[in-house]
């Protein structure tokens, strides 16, 4: 038997972190879909937003962080990230974590939504690659700490709504035994899902094509609510690469030091859009920049850095710089830009201390849904919302207490090669869908449609399988319930809040000051805001 103290699925900041944290309470299995260093973490440029300067307050961090949820944030839990936040902060570069600094103090930036410098970077636009090298450095300091890559989730171990563990398929022989996959039984005392977000489920998207919510889909599978999945934010600024769907990051912090989004005439078009313009917030600017394409009859706008100091590009941005180079653009002038699918706001529905509807399983990340992000994330706060509540649910599972004696699961799936590529035309389907159905600009026809195309794509899989769990089947079915799960309440939400924005419900309604709530086998609901409905 494969038993641990913790199983952290998922190797982002959120699983290395709480790896981390809970070494010191026990033994932890790590479980990564690819490689450890496959996250959108790892890729991660623009930042990680704390209080640390004088002129600054966690009140004004709060503040932001609301206007820009768009009136759906929970108080408690923003007041946690913002107060807890600058801890975390000084833990870290206590343990030795460099982050950028100029004459011993730390070099803070701007990005949307921000009213002061708060932003901490390290390598220039590499933060989230040195964070999470940093904390990888730690995971293997530590001998109680095993890392199981190439491994997926397929189910929960549950039973009388407490988890033991988790069933994952793996071609990792040091699970298996030998050089090919097979399915994996992994117990525990605590689980934790720090599995990412959703994006990769959209063909245009900055995210690792890992990123498909599997974490999302079997907990939800499991009996866990979910909660806000209709905002999905799109990153106003994708590298444009022609016949390609993928996009490269170009970074907030680039908009941030004052580069210009124009259109084709080569003017300014936030300037009369919004008082901060370019920095205005995310889901303002990403839909500003898609209209505009329409208006233009372009498949991009252009991001000018020209009239800026070009050693100060290439100081502060060194590996955009050479993205961009290897793509055949100069940084230092005009590149052309484009949203693309890049943070799913919503999520597991998670208490201030990590806690789901499922005893014993704990989630943190972008695949939870704390209340922080309201109906629309707020620039580089995602990495610091890893730190503080990572920190907050290890130490919660101290006080639940340890399994004494595990009951047993029957393994059940298999995996016919036959099906890969089934489970790929069924991936491209379902991300052609969403990009047309649910994408930055929707409307009852386009999610009906979609619901409608995704029940189709239900049907062929239900009159395929029989009988035992297959895998490819079993994935995409993962795929249709994540894309169901974004859809169903966006069809519900008749207004435009944050990132969600249909064109037929352009306003935003108070009617809809309200979180929606997805439960298996109960219909779609919703929860008021700041009254309780996170606290259990």
């Amino acid at each position: 038997m494969h038993k641990f103290d913790y199983i952290i699925v998922g190797s982002g900041l959120a699983g290395l972190y709480t790896a981390w944290k809970a070494s010191s309470k026990g033994r932890v299995a790590i479980i990564t879909k690819a490689l450890v260093r496959d996250s959108n973490s790892f890729n991660a440029q623009g930042g990680i937003a704390a209080v640390t300067s004088k002129d600054d307050a966690p009140e004004i961090h709060k503040d932001d962080t609301l206007i820009a949820g768009r009136g759906l944030c929970e108080e408690s839990a923003v007041d946690i990230l913002v107060n807890e936040g600058p801890h975390r902060i000084e833990e870290i570069i206590a343990e030795g974590m460099k982050f950028d600094s100029k004459n011993g103090m730390l070099s803070l930036g701007l990005e949307g939504g921000h009213h002061k410098r708060r932003i901490l970077h390290a390598g220039g636009d590499s933060t989230g690659r040195w964070i999470t090298e940093f904390t990888i450095s730690k995971v293997l300091e530590q001998e109680n700490i095993e890392i199981y890559e190439n491994t997926t989730l397929l189910d929960l171990l549950v039973k009388d709504n407490e988890c033991f563990g988790i069933r994952c398929w793996s071609e990792n022989p040091l699970l298996t035994d030998k050089d090919q996959g097979k399915e994996v039984l992994m117990y525990a005392s605590h689980v934790f899902l720090t599995s990412g977000g959703t994006s990769a489920i959209y063909s245009r998207t900055t995210n690792p094509q890992t990123t498909v919510g599997d974490g999302l889909a079997v907990a939800y599978n499991a009996g866990c609510r979910i909660m806000d999945m209709e905002f999905i934010q799109f990153h106003p600024s994708g590298l444009y690469l022609k016949d390609s769907p993928k996009a490269f990051l170009i970074s907030e912090a680039v908009r941030g030091e004052k580069a210009h989004l124009l259109d084709k005439s080569g003017k300014r078009f936030m300037v009369p859009i919004h008082e901060l313009a370019e920095l205005a917030p995310r889901d303002i600017v990403a839909r500003s920049i898609y209209k505009q394409m329409q208006s233009d009859r372009m498949p991009y706008v252009r991001l000018s850095l020209k009239h800026l100091d070009s050693e100060m590009i290439r100081r502060r941005f060194p590996a955009i710089l050479e993205k961009c180079r290897e793509y055949g653009y100069d940084l230092t002038d005009e590149i052309p830009v484009a949203p693309a699918a890049h943070y799913s706001v919503g999520g597991i529905l998670s208490n201030s201390n990590g806690k789901t509807d499922i005893k014993r399983l704990y989630t943190c990340g972008e695949v939870s849904a704390t209340g922080i992000m309201g109906a629309n994330r707020l620039a580089s706060n995602s990495l610091i919302e890893c730190l503080v509540f990572a920190s907050r649910a290890v130490e919660d599972s101290v006080m639940v207490g340890d399994i004494a004696e595990f009951p047993k699961f029957e393994k059940r799936y298999v995996k016919d090669p036959d099906n890969a590529g089934l489970y790929m035309a069924i991936r491209n389907e379902v991300a052609e869908l969403m990009n047309r159905c649910a994408g930055i600009i929707r409307t009852e026809k386009t999610l009906t449609e979609g619901l409608a195309s995704l029940d189709m794509l239900a049907a062929r899989l239900d009159d395929m399988e029989k009988g035992m769990h297959e895998y490819h089947i079993e994935a995409a079915r993962r795929l249709i319930s994540v894309a169901r799960l974004i859809m169903e309440p966006a069809l519900m939400r008749k207004e435009s809040r944050g990132g969600h924005y249909r064109e037929d419900y352009p306003c935003a309604d108070e009617d809809f000051l309200l979180h929606s709530v997805q439960q298996k086998g109960h219909p779609i609901s919703t929860a008021p805001v700041n009254a309780g409905y996170f606290e259990f």
